[in-house]
């Protein structure tokens, strides 16, 4: 079972080494994957999207993280948008 198992990963690996090496767009390609990943990751989180419990104490991030734990349910409530039918 593991020889095939290897054989299976190999020979994927050997098909995607093959296909982008025959390539004429390969490392361009390749060059832009990564650009985008690095900007998702990188740049966006940084400007955009704020650390929710920094500058708590731990005691503090403990009882944030044990409270929505255990109130999950209001903390979904309280997101949504309740329509309500007067039939």
């Amino acid at each position: 079972m593991n020889k095939i198992r290897r054989n299976i990963f190999v020979s994927i690996w050997e098909l995607y080494r093959d296909g982008f090496r025959n390539m004429t767009w390969g490392k361009q390609l390749w060059f832009l994957i990564l650009l985008k990943v690095i900007i998702l990751f990188a740049v966006l989180r940084v400007f955009f999207f704020k650390p929710v419990m920094a500058g708590m104490t731990d005691k503090q991030k403990s009882e944030h993280v044990g409270y929505n734990l255990t109130h999950r349910d209001l903390a979904i409530k309280k997101d949504t948008i309740t329509i309500v039918s007067k039939n």
